[in-house]
This record gives structure tokens, C-alpha cells and sequence, in this order.
């Protein structure tokens, strides 16, 4: 794995560039890279970092209208450590004196919160994730190609042609660079930092962060006053992942009223570390559950939360690839709704992607060999879906992208999204 920190990061395809008239908010998980990519983007910009108390008390002190000449246009990090910064640069953006500013923050729920009160319509939110799978594969400072999966969901009428086009096996450094970077993710997660360092300073990272994440991004929501049961539920969730969510027998475990597990369920998802996987809702079949399933965003957290370190499971491989799915399709903005399929009887479809086409159906399997059977509920929802059908794919752990037949692949997960 290389250990140079600097990756290329898709999101800075879509930020826009700092001669607009544009208000730019960037929000994601603590140590994903937020400040790192936002100097690279816009290093001719002021930079105040409101983790610091004597920047907030500087901002706190400043004249609203003296905002424009004595700061300007500026990058403004851990803005919602400072909640009168954001009706100051409003003032200046409206008045004229600055076109251009960004805000970064790191407690999504605070940070939002304080652009729907002073900056709606006025700002664009972007969400920076963990690396993803393409990131961490690509030769450090390069932009790396178009991934599979991003090809397919934006061009879903060639379907067939782009997966035939694509040689069967990847040879030379080009796939063992993504086999790399897939078993980085699967052991270490998504966080940049980890890249340059070794295996006991990654476990004492990942410690460092629960830690900080426990006291820093809960203390500033304000709302969990004995954090020991929310580290309780925290656990029980990571070891649900990939499941069913049913909020009562989670309670029941975790020993808290179902409305307390919901709400600390949010609070995981606003700081990015939960998927709340909703079922396919197009109404095919009565029989169709509505339960929603609940996956680990990153699986260097939860490994390090529950002390797992063994080989990867089925339920870990399945929260992989949807977390995959996750960050590309909101890091590119691309308006491709994910959910999951299964019927009362117990036949699931682990992930489907909702193309402006129609659905594309992807079954999660834990092994190095694809069988046709493997394909068999994919094939039921094509039937069912009819013309709405794309194509499905069974993304697996081999080497091979194989033709299943009845516009079904199966597709290794470092292919589709290196």
C-alpha cells in the first residue's frame, strides 16, 4: 500500500472554483480529508480554523460589517464551532464584499443546521467520505479512470456493451494495485490517515478516533448525557450490520426505550457512521418487508469497536460494497437512490440502484467463484420489474468478470468500483 497521504479525491471534480459567486460547505466524518482537499482546491484563500479559541474569539469579536475588508473571502474550518460566523459571511456575501467563501465542519447535524437558518439558498453542501475503493488505488496525486460502477449507472441503456468490453481478468500492476486497495479496506477502513502508518499505529489511530468521536461529536450535539449506553448501542449496531433493523429488539439489548435507540441510530447516521438501507419501494408486491437494513460505513471502526480481526465475513463483504456504492454515488451527486429487495418468503436482492432507466440489481456474495444459481434472485426481480429491468450484477471476491447470461455478470467488487 502506498504510503504517500496525498489521493486524488473525486469530490474536487464537482467543487466549483473560487472566481464564482458561490457560498461552498463541506461537511463529512471527522479525518476524512476535509481541510487537506479544501487547501489544495483553494490555496489562495484566508484560512481561520475555529477549532482554535482564539479564532473564535477573533470572529466572535469582529463587526458584522466589517466582515468583508478585514477577513473576505476565506476558508473558514469548524465553522459550527462558532455559530455567529455563518450570519457574518451572509452579510458580506449579500452586501457584495466577499463572492466566494467556504465552510468546512465535521458535526454534520450543527454545521446544517446553521446553513438552513442563515445560508439557505445561498450555499452548496458537499459531502466528503471516507477514501473510496479508487482512491486508494490510484498512484498517489493522479486522477484515476472512471470507475465500472459509475459507467454503468450513468450510461445504464449500454449495460451489456460496457461490462463485454471489459477484459475478463486484470493482470500486472494495474489489478494487483486494486486487490491492494480492496484488502486495505476490508481491514483498515477508508480513513486517509491510516495510509502511512503501520498496523499497531493503525489500531491506536482508530482507538484515538472512537474515542475523540465519542466525546467531541456527541458532546457538541449536546443531547447524550451518559455515554456509556450509546457506546453500548454503538456495539450492537456494528454487530448488526448487514441485517434487518428492528429498532425493538435492539432496545431490548442494548437495555433503552425503542424512541432513545432511534434517536442515537441518527445520531450514527448524521456523523456518517451508519447506512440506513431502505427497502425498494416501487410497489411490486404486497409481499415486499418495509424494514430498513442497517450497514457500518467503515470497517476500520467497527473492527476496532468489536475486536474482530479474523478473515472477511459475508455481513462484513455486504456493508463493504454498499458503503462503496454509498460514496460514490453522493461524492459524484449522482441521482441513483440505493435500496435493497426482499420478500416476506425471504428473497433478497442486497442492493439495487435506481437508475433514471430503471433498477440495477447487485447481489453480494463472499466468494471467489460464481455459480448461475447465485444470480437466481436476480432473476425472479427482472422478471417481476419487467421493461423497468437494467441488469444485474453478483459482485463476488474472485478475479473474473463472467457472463451469467439474461443480462447478468458477475463482477469482482475491486473491479467495479477500483
Amino acid at each position: 500500500m502506498q504510503t504517500d497521504l496525498r489521493r486524488f479525491r473525486w469530490l474536487g471534480t464537482r467543487t466549483p472554483p473560487s472566481d464564482r459567486r458561490r457560498l461552498v460547505v463541506i461537511t463529512g466524518a471527522r479525518q476524512t480529508g476535509k481541510t487537506t482537499l479544501a487547501r489544495e482546491l483553494y490555496p489562495d484563500l484566508r484560512y481561520l480554523n475555529l477549532d482554535a479559541i482564539e479564532e473564535r474569539e477573533t470572529v466572535r469579536s469582529l463587526r458584522t460589517a466589517a466582515w468583508g475588508k478585514t477577513v473576505g473571502p476565506a476558508l473558514i474550518d469548524e465553522a459550527q464551532k462558532e455559530p455567529g460566523v455563518f450570519d457574518k459571511v451572509k452579510y458580506a456575501y449579500d452586501d457584495g464584499a466577499v463572492r466566494f467563501s467556504v465552510l468546512l465542519g465535521s458535526s454534520r447535524v450543527l454545521l446544517l443546521r446553521q446553513v438552513r437558518e442563515s445560508l439557505a439558498g445561498r450555499a452548496f453542501v458537499y459531502e466528503l467520505w471516507p477514501l473510496t475503493l479508487s482512491e486508494v488505488s490510484s498512484p498517489a496525486g493522479t486522477m484515476p479512470p472512471q470507475p465500472l460502477f459509475d459507467r454503468l449507472i450513468t450510461a445504464p441503456e449500454d449495460f451489456a456493451h460496457v461490462l463485454s468490453a471489459e477484459p475478463p481478468r486484470l493482470l500486472g500492476e494495474e489489478g494487483a494495485a486494486q486487490a491492494e486497495a480492496f484488502d486495505h479496506l476490508a481491514a483498515w477502513g477508508g480513513m486517509p490517515e491510516l495510509l502511512s502508518l503501520d498496523d499497531k499505529e493503525r489500531r491506536d489511530w482508530l482507538r484515538s478516533y472512537q474515542q475523540t468521536f465519542v466525546e467531541r461529536d456527541l458532546a457538541d450535539l449536546g443531547r447524550v448525557s451518559d455515554l456509556l449506553p450509546f457506546r453500548k448501542l454503538q456495539r450492537l449496531a456494528m454487530l448488526r450490520t448487514s441485517e434487518l433493523l428492528h429498532y425493538a429488539e435492539l432496545a431490548r439489548d442494548a437495555g433503552l426505550g425503542t424512541a432513545t435507540v432511534r434517536r442515537y441510530l441518527e445520531y450514527l447516521r448524521l456523523s456518517y457512521q451508519v447506512i440506513l438501507l431502505p427497502p425498494y419501494s416501487a410497489n411490486l408486491t404486497s409481499a415486499t418487508i418495509k424494514t430498513p437494513k442497517i450497514h457500518w460505513m467503515d470497517l476500520g471502526l467497527l473492527r476496532q469497536e468489536t475486536g474482530y480481526a479474523g478473515e472477511l465475513t459475508g455481513t462484513l463483504f455486504e456493508s463493504l460494497v454498499v458503503a462503496e456504492a454509498r460514496k460514490w454515488v453522493d461524492t459524484l451527486g449522482r441521482d441513483t437512490p440505493l435500496s435493497f429487495y426482499r420478500t416476506r418468503n425471504g428473497r433478497e436482492v442486497d442492493l439495487l440502484v435506481t437508475t433514471p432507466r430503471g433498477p440495477i440489481g447487485i447481489e453480494i456474495k463472499n466468494r471467489a467463484r460464481v455459480v448461475r444459481r447465485d444470480a437466481s434472485a436476480l432473476r425472479a426481480l427482472g422478471d417481476a420489474l419487467g421493461d423497468q429491468w437494467v441488469g444485474g450484477l453478483v459482485v463476488h471476491r474472485g478475479e473474473d468478470i463472467v457472463d451469467l447470461g439474461g443480462a447478468i455478470w458477475a463482477v469482482p467488487a475491486q473491479r467495479l468500483f477500483g
